[in-house]
């Protein structure tokens, strides 16, 4: 088909249904010439869901066009992103990204020989990549590199240093892969520009960039991985789909962040080249559409009914879907997935749903301890409270440019020349609150048991851990922080109840370990202690 296409027609083909193109007239000069060669990347992080059948449908247009496309699995940047991939997890994500792509591009009807697929840490390590992110950050400011990654890097009160080299990496893969465009989300336009502003002072070519729209989730906001309610995904169930589907916002004669109708426009539009109405013939029975505008009017005038348009996504949908879910019933696929994603709802001796909601997983995601922001820290001063005998004052380094300080009660338990300069661990996102005039901005965790005298420990981080590491329960290693706890939710009374000291002296949450990447989190001698 390419070979019938004149420049100018491919290039239509190239930039329909995109939000936007910066550098159509190197697109121009280059289709004059040769065939494109354009670049998807995706992070390797949570569980792909439909909305990427959106890249998915216009990759198939850039093969189309004739294109040269890659696909990058950005394992590495899965990892910068405040650590959305554990580091032990990222070969598996990798591993489970390149098959749910390919069985997505399958159902799609895309052939698989016209791409080439490129994992990121194959090229990211090397030698002249790594004097090129050292060179790249001589250049960019802290201020560009924060701007560039606003709407793509997590977003947190105390980000890490690795957010801010997301941007750069990304810009560089342009010329590592060496292509022609970069292709992706109207999301990472400030990654783009500063790709276009940066890469010529390396001495390398500006690229063009295609961009796609953001469809809304079935909440009517952005769909996300880490957002349940948003999404569905790619191997649900038909019933979950059915039940995903009901529950989406889809107001009628609403079609602003309506995620339903944006599915139909840039997924089954593109893909089917129509759109089939199911209904009761009390209604007008089934109608097809070939144009989507036509869809979009008659909704918008209330001819076709949210329900009949959420039945009619569902039956195209699990059409799409049905080929993966085969596919990933294999046994060994079926290995893959758990083991990429560990589920932390099984909990030893716990079954079904109960044993979800027990441990923190399925719906109740009020107990999910995850939410919980636990960092390593480093006491660097220990003094007792001016105004209080029974607190004491310490200033704590937990890699930010301040220490922070912590009032506490604990600390008459424990010998002032114990904490000076020791590693312990802070909960970091409890509201601050003022104790006898002075406000704490943590709470330091430590090991106790009840009774005359009381016993207390700090709980010690694995040896050579650094001030500002996370703290997480294992299996629940990508969930993120809550910014703050809200009080009157009582997170954190709800799931102290269950943080305790095992008989190995092993802090735990419910028999799962409390962990850094070093290892796992212990005491010195409290063996079946709470923590507190």
């Amino acid at each position: 088909m390419a070979d019938q296409l004149s420049p100018d027609e491919k290039l239509t083909l190239i930039s329909r249904n995109l939000q936007e193109v910066l550098g159509e007239e190197k697109l121009k000069q280059v289709l004059q010439e040769r065939e494109l060669r354009v670049y998807w990347g995706t992070a390797t992080t949570g569980k792909p869901h439909v909305a990427y059948f959106v890249p998915m449908s216009k990759i198939a247009d850039f093969l189309k066009a004739g294109c040269e496309v890659t696909i990058l699995f950005a394992d590495l940047h899965a990892y910068l992103d405040n650590m959305k991939a554990p580091w032990e997890l990222l070969e598996l994500r990798v591993k489970y990204y390149e098959q749910i792509i390919k069985a997505m591009l399958e159902s799609i009807g895309v052939p698989l020989d016209n791409l080439k697929f490129v994992k990121g840490t194959d090229y990211q390590l090397s030698r002249e990549y790594t004097l090129d992110v050292y060179r790249l950050s001589s250049m960019v400011t802290v201020h560009d590199a924060k701007k560039a990654g606003a709407e793509v890097v997590k977003q947190v009160e105390h980000p890490l240093m690795s957010g801010l080299l997301y941007p750069g990496l990304q810009a560089l893969d342009e010329e590592y892969l060496k292509v022609d465009a970069q292709f992706g989300g109207v999301d990472q336009r400030k990654i783009f520009t500063l790709a276009e502003k940066y890469l010529p002072s390396l001495g390398y070519a500006k690229r063009a960039h295609l961009m796609n729209p953001m469809v809304p989730g079935l909440t009517g906001a952005k769909m996300s991985s880490s957002e349940e309610e948003s999404k569905i995904d790619i191997l649900d169930s038909k019933e979950d789909v059915k039940k995903k589907l009901k529950r989406a916002f889809c107001e009628p004669g609403n079609i602003q962040n309506n995620g339903v109708l944006s599915f139909v426009k840039y997924v089954l539009f593109p893909l089917r080249g129509e759109f089939c109405i199911k209904r009761d013939a009390k209604w007008g029975g089934d109608k097809i559409y070939t144009v989507f505008e036509e869809v979009e009017k008659d909704f918008s005038e209330e001819v076709i009914h949210p329900g009949d348009l959420k039945a009619s996504v569902e039956v195209v949908l699990n059409q799409l879907l049905e080929p993966i879910r085969k596919k990933f019933a294999s046994p060994e696929l079926r290995k893959l997935t758990n083991s990429a994603y560990p589920d932390p709802s099984k909990t030893k001796g716990g079954k079904g749903a109960k044993a979800a909601a027990a441990a923190g997983g399925g719906d109740d995601d009020e107990l999910a301890p995850s939410r919980l922001d636990i960092r390593v820290g480093k006491v660097i001063s220990v003094e007792k409270h001016p105004d209080a005998d029974s607190l004491y004052l310490e200033k704590i380094d937990i890699g930010e440019a301040e220490p922070r300080t912590v009032v506490s009660g604990l600390v008459a338990y424990i010998s002032q020349e114990d904490l000076q300069d020791r590693l312990v661990l802070l909960l970091c996102n409890l509201k601050p609150q003022k104790m006898r005039g002075i406000e704490s901005q943590a709470m330091l965790l430590c090991a106790a048991i009840e009774g005359e005298p009381r016993r207390v420990e700090p709980l010690d981080p694995p040896e050579g851990s650094s001030p500002g590491e996370r703290v997480f329960v294992e299996g629940y290693e990508t969930g993120k922080a809550d910014e703050r706890l809200n009080p009157k939710k009582k997170v954190w009374e709800k799931l102290q109840v269950d943080l305790k000291v095992s008989d190995e002296c092993v802090a735990q949450w419910k028999d799962k370990q409390l962990m850094t990447k070093l290892g796992q989190i212990t005491c010195k001698t409290l063996k079946g202690g709470n923590i507190s």
